[in-house]
């Protein structure tokens, strides 16, 4: 890919973030949000502001690249011809977004069949945007825009752990992750993407999670991997089509997390 096309690319992410941040934002907290639910089985709320937000996105995309494919979280998927997609996630952290807490995200990565090229993690409520692929690592917010890089802990004593969901998912993968969770100076809860901001910006160690689906995870992948970090499935291989994630800020943290979540079954 040209130096020419991979600066296309990133212009039409932050076009796509600048578009999708406004969208969200005219619905967040405000009381009497509604929503619905999209588990039968259980609580995954969707809002009008997903909607909005993804859907701004798409026009964009339908305007500048035609030619890429498409795969979102509240659409169908659009077929494309130039071998490229864009993995859009409109709200990361819905039930975040409702309850007004400020660290769900709008998720944008540009992708190929091995995985992430290029990815966004952008909070427009505290004014943060993290990206991270084709040589650049960096973070924007209130205190100006820096090159990132993730920590160099080599001690799982010494690690902080972010996860969003104390139950992780099964049973056997509570054990593994509470067994890891011992090893480790701090744990901490409920973070959805914007932990794996943290970890890109040099915060935390690791991040942890299990059921993750492609879009939940590709723009985190491109902006951790960018800054220095590992992202890997519990298993050590690729993560980009989701399941079970271990994101690492270095080789150290990866093998050693890696030795309590490998085995689980």
């Amino acid at each position: 890919m040209s130096p020419e096309e991979q600066q296309e690319l990133v212009e039409v992410a932050g076009e796509l973030a600048d578009a999708a941040g406004p969208a969200t934002l005219r619905h967040f907290r405000l009381q009497g949000l509604e929503h619905e639910n999209k588990d039968a089985m259980g609580w995954d709320p969707v809002t009008d502001a997903d909607r909005e937000s993804e859907m701004a996105m798409r026009k964009i995309l339908a305007r500048r690249r035609p030619q890429d494919a498409i795969q979102g979280e509240e659409f169908n998927a659009v077929d494309g011809t130039s071998g490229l997609t864009w993995v859009l996630d409109p709200i990361d952290g819905t039930r975040s977004f409702v309850s007004g807490s400020p660290v769900w995200g709008i998720l944008i990565a540009i992708s190929d069949k091995s995985g992430p090229l290029y990815g966004i993690v952008e909070q427009p409520y505290i004014g943060e945007r993290f990206e991270g692929g084709f040589g650049r690592a960096t973070a924007r917010g209130p205190l100006g825009t820096r090159q990132i890089s993730t920590r160099k802990t080599k001690d799982l004593a010494d690690a902080i752990l972010f996860t969003t969901f104390p139950e992780i998912g099964t049973v056997h993968e509570r054990r593994a992750f509470e067994n890891l969770s011992r090893q480790t100076l701090l744990t901490r809860y409920g973070m959805d993407c914007y932990g794996y901001a943290l970890l890109a910006g040099g915060h935390i160690d690791l991040v942890v999670e299990a059921g993750l689906k492609d879009i939940d995870i590709n723009a985190p992948i491109a902006v951790v991997q960018a800054a220095g970090g590992m992202v890997t499935g519990w298993d050590g291989g690729p993560a980009h089509l989701g399941g079970r994630i271990v994101a690492a800020a270095n080789q150290y943290i990866h093998e050693a997390a890696l030795e309590f979540l490998s085995s689980c079954p």
